[in-house]
């Protein structure tokens, strides 16, 4: 049996310019992390003694005969990009829910790609899994995807990545002293929503408004800069970036319509009242988990008021995509 473990992101600022429409033309950049909540997919062979020759397990069970009768689109396409003529199963479990905003979807794309691979005795880089996510997702699969969530999934860390016009990617880690990662991380409060959703149609509706929102997107661009800058700094770092990140907020909202709801604004204000400093909700939008900046002393009166919903601990991961069990009599 193969095990991969691949972690969910956080992007703090730069979403929306990470979209192949808008970076060819104007380029792009986007500040983030992966945290230490992650999506499992364990592979193996399956015997040949059953009815069906694969078997696929996510939020359903799938006994089928044929690639082409697997629901799981991704699953699906994958498998047939690999050609796997062989029986598989596949098995998928997870820290936190789907459709949430956290780069899921990438999550499970880059995760089965680097399963599939060690199974094939063939070890993936960071950036072959990164590359093949973004061709599978956006090429055949033709989702309405950017290009961040991938590269969290395989590379892993606190970076910031740059999207360059002809379409290449540099992953250039954010470097900050011990003291600003406990501080920073220390004022992260992540809630869930408890709205899911599927992105593909907002996100369709974002990149349809690109050539009528160059302002708010050179705007969202120029945000990575002045973050990169703040936490180059001694002070006043929790401060800054959460006026930052809630300017963020309120820029993003205007990009399409159901980015925001009056139901997300109410847990936002919310938490704003209570004292955080800034705030977004991740994603593309319209639901899943809000991410605060808070500082400690207001963090027990922004939990309070937002008791009703599910608040998550994290910690920050760089290990990125990786294979955690491996079975050398399982691979052919």
């Amino acid at each position: 049996m193969i095990i991969s473990r691949t972690p969910f992101r956080v992007s703090l600022f730069g979403g929306g310019t990470d979209y192949p429409d808008w970076f060819l033309e104007n380029g792009g950049s986007v500040i983030g992390m992966t945290i230490d909540k992650y999506c499992y997919l364990s592979v193996r062979y399956l015997p040949p003694f059953f009815k069906h020759k694969h078997r696929i397990v996510w939020s359903r069970i799938e006994l089928v005969d044929d690639i082409n009768e697997i629901e799981h689109p991704a699953v699906r396409t994958i498998l047939k990009e690999k050609q796997f003529n062989t029986g598989l199963e596949i098995a998928y479990n997870a820290d936190l829910p789907a459709r949430s905003g956290l780069g899921t979807s990438s999550s499970f794309s880059v995760g089965l790609i680097n399963a599939l691979n060690a199974l094939n005795g063939q070890m993936s880089s960071k950036k072959e899994l990164a590359d093949e996510a973004i061709r599978i997702e956006q090429e055949i699969m033709l989702e309405s995807v950017g290009s961040q969530d991938q590269v969290w999934a395989a590379y892993g860390g606190f970076n910031r990545i740059s999207f360059n016009s002809d379409g290449s990617y540099e992953v250039s880690p954010i470097l900050v002293t011990k003291k600003q990662r406990k501080e920073l991380l220390g004022s992260f409060m992540l809630f869930f929503t408890g709205f899911s959703r599927y992105s593909g149609k907002l996100a369709e509706r974002q990149i349809a408004n690109f050539k009528n929102k160059n302002k708010e997107l050179n705007l969202i661009n120029d945000f990575t800069n002045d973050a990169t800058k703040i936490l180059q700094e001694n002070t006043g770092i929790v401060t800054n970036l959460g006026h930052l990140m809630h300017e963020g907020w309120q820029i993003k909202r205007e990009l399409a319509e159901g980015v925001s709801t009056p139901e997300i604004d109410e847990i936002y204000d919310a938490g704003i009242e209570a004292g955080a400093t800034g705030g977004k909700l991740l994603g593309a939008g319209g639901g899943g988990f809000m991410l605060f900046i808070v500082q400690p002393e207001n963090q027990t009166a922004v939990r309070n008021r937002l008791k009703k919903f599910i608040h998550v601990d994290f910690d920050l991961e760089s290990d990125g995509s990786k294979i955690i069990v491996f079975d050398p009599n399982d691979v052919v």
